[in-house]
Order: structure tokens, then sequence, then C-alpha cells
């Protein structure tokens, strides 16, 4: 593992974590598409574990997903609901919670222009910024951990550290990361390094 302070590109983690902002598909799921069914929900090795860790350590976790999937007709806000009770029944198996689920399933080219909505689709800051809200957390003290650079870019403009797993899309998002940002983004295998990476900076 990274030592977050011998790392520079690890540097920015929050020295006291207060909050830890999940992307869902990729990150705890496997990706599968748009997931619509129940049944098909898979979570990645050792994500539970991750998320008990996290939960263990007394630091609050909230689940910031776009859900085009909805915008697009192939899901309605109750069958979201049920993919969610599903996962949150997968993660109790390793005594793992959720404290905060929070979706986007606004989408541009399936909806009227909405700016409120569109800013809470990721890139866009609007979920961060509610679940900073919701737990009274400061910007400084929160990490979000996705496999996309559109979480990265979400995690900017909410002034909050990230990190990439290269689990999901991100090992193709890295080099989409490292063209924007021209240098490495702070990256790590899977959730379960990127929660020990988080937890190790305020040590």
């Amino acid at each position: 593992m990274i030592d977050p302070r011998a790392d520079g590109r690890l540097a920015h983690l929050p020295s006291h974590l207060k909050l830890a902002l999940l992307d869902r598909d990729g990150t705890i799921l496997d990706e599968t598409g748009y997931l619509v069914d129940p049944k098909r929900v898979v979570l990645l090795p050792g994500a539970a574990r991750a998320v008990a860790r996290l939960n263990a350590a007394g630091v609050p976790v909230a689940v910031v997903t776009n859900q085009s999937a909805i915008a697009r007709g192939m899901l309605d806000e109750a069958g979201l609901e049920r993919i969610h009770s599903r996962l949150a029944d997968e993660l109790a198996h390793e005594e793992a919670h959720v404290d905060l689920w929070l979706f986007a399933p606004y989408h541009p080219d399936h909806c009227e222009p909405d700016p409120k909505e569109a800013e809470r689709r990721k890139p866009g800051a609007g979920m961060l910024r509610e679940a900073l809200e919701h737990f009274g957390v400061a910007a400084g003290d929160a990490v979000t951990i996705g496999d996309s650079d559109r979480d990265l870019v979400a995690g900017e403009r909410a002034g909050v550290a990230s990190l990439l797993v290269l689990t999901g899309k991100g090992a193709s998002e890295l080099e989409r990361a490292q063209a924007r940002l021209g240098h490495d983004p702070a990256c790590a295998r899977d959730l379960a390094e990127a929660v020990e990476l988080a937890l190790a900076a305020g040590r």
C-alpha cells in the first residue's frame, strides 16, 4: 500500500476524515451497464469490508450515484429503491451499511433543461454538497471515491479530496484524468485500498 504521507499525489487527503462519498457502479458494485434488476446486484471483491471499515472507524458513508436510467425510462424511483435495498442487504452480510443514498436521475439528453438537477449530476457537485450539508461536514474533511474522472471533477468542484479506483471503468478513466490534469490523479487499486489510504492519512 502507498503511504499517503510519502506520496505527493495523496497528500491532499483529509487529516481528520469525517465523511466518505462513494460512487456506486464500478466502485462498490460490478460495472454491468444500466442496472435495472436487483438480481444483478454484485458487490466487487472487498467492497463490503471496505464500507464496514469506514463504519467501524465512525466515518459516515454516503453513496452518490448518477442514475440516468430513470431519465431514459428504463427504471423508476421505486425500482431504484429496490436495487438499493438489495445492495443494503448484501452489505449487511459483512456488517456494513450506508448512511445516506443520493442519486441524480437527470440526463440532459432525456430531460427538460434544469440547472439545479444538472448540477446534481456528476461531474456537478450538487450531490456532494448535499451530503456535506446533511452531515454538517466541511469539504476539507471528506473524500470522494469513484471509478470515473467525473467523480474526480465533482470532488474538485465541491472542494473535496478525490481518489480514483481502478475497478469498473477506472483503468480507462485514468487516461482521461491524466490528459485533463496533466499528471496522475490520486488513485487506488480498489475501494478497499482507497479506504485504507483515506483512513491512514489521519494517523
